[in-house]
């Protein structure tokens, strides 16, 4: 018995060896340069490959979803989660140098709910990302009253670290010239309006100092990009980079974001 195991054992060691020879061989045929050259374009096509449809690394450039998010986070993105959304525009990336190409979202495990924070596609310029929260579903009805958000004639809980930066309330009748759609009121006293079909409603969760659609509209289901999920890292730009150790948020290094 022990004869046929040691047996089979050399046997499949020899198999390893023939085959790690056959694989020098062919890379001493190709050369080094085209062997290097191999590897980076399948590395590139398997990034872009998950890029495209599961995660993306997304940076907080503002504090409109602060104290949820700072500027600084570094977080990925699910995009498998709402549906994979193909590329709609190819070019050189970090440039505007390309051409937009027809897109289409393959089916989602789950829809958007109320509470999600989403990376999005903002409907006055796509080539930009935006992160909000989600407040409003297609057929919501939705008013703010004394900064204080009503969905459906309930108060819409406030997350856990949402703020008001301003202590000042807009009177309710006053209008804001930017607010939309016109007429709707202020950024304290608004509405109320019903979420259109296959739109959703978003505001940061730093409610005094954030562009979301209560002042550019809608969001449309075909701008959804993905869920945000995690920070992978974080930093504070504002501490000098002599001090880089203490610059880096560790806490927040791995948390979920909620």
């Amino acid at each position: 018995m022990w004869e046929n195991i040691v047996k089979a054992w050399k046997a499949y060691r020899g198999w390893v060896n023939k085959r790690k020879e056959k694989r020098e061989a062919r890379r001493r045929a190709k050369g080094v340069v085209r062997d290097w050259l191999e590897f980076i374009v399948t590395l590139t096509i398997m990034v872009f490959f998950i890029r495209t449809t599961v995660v993306e690394a997304y940076r907080i450039p503002s504090s409109s979803m602060e104290d949820t998010l700072l500027i600084g986070d570094f977080l990925m993105v699910n995009k498998f989660l709402y549906g994979i959304r193909t590329p709609d525009w190819i070019g050189i990336p970090f440039t505007k140098i390309g051409f937009g190409v027809p897109h289409t979202r393959l089916p989602a495990l789950r829809q958007p709910q109320r509470g999600d924070v989403i990376v999005f596609k903002y409907p006055r310029d796509p080539s930009q990302n935006y992160i909000k929260r989600c407040v409003g579903l297609p057929g919501d009805t939705l008013e703010i009253r004394d900064k204080m958000l009503i969905v459906n004639g309930q108060r819409f809980q406030d997350p856990a670290k949402a703020k008001y930066a301003d202590w000042r309330v807009l009177p309710d009748g006053v209008q804001q010239p930017d607010i939309v759609p016109r007429n709707a009121g202020n950024r304290d006293n608004y509405g109320p309006i019903v979420v259109p079909h296959d739109c959703y409603f978003m505001m940061g969760d730093n409610r005094d100092n954030s562009a979301d659609s209560r002042y550019w509209g809608f969001l449309p289901r075909d701008n959804v990009v993905g869920r945000a999920m995690v920070l992978y890292f974080s930093w504070d730009k504002y501490i000098p980079f002599y001090r880089f150790y203490d610059s880096i948020r560790w806490k927040r290094i791995g948390s979920l974001i909620h």
